[in-house]
């Protein structure tokens, strides 16, 4: 998850932006998840968590889906080219 922040303050442009914070919310999300099932004792606590889980796996991505084609058709910019060559970018 720290690495998804790094990308969020790292990346050129907004379209790869949310693609490091989709990644890292999905995935961050699951590895938490996945580590709190192996600690838990109660059969309902458990089955709420594969709940929690299962939510998230369909949701996340579809989330990341609609934000980035609202801004595709807000015509956000996106940076063509590499951002270190001078006159590649917008």
């Amino acid at each position: 998850m720290i690495i998804g922040g790094i990308g969020l303050l790292r990346l050129p442009d907004f379209y790869t932006r949310v693609h490091a914070a989709s990644i890292t919310d999905t995935v961050g999300a699951w590895l938490i998840l996945l580590g709190l099932l192996l600690q838990v004792e109660h059969t309902l606590v458990g089955i709420k968590l594969v709940l929690i889980l299962v939510f998230l796996i369909l949701t996340s991505p579809l989330s990341s889906h609609a934000l980035t084609k609202a801004a595709y058709f807000r015509e956000t910019p996106m940076l063509r080219g590499r951002p270190d060559q001078p006159g590649d970018g917008e």
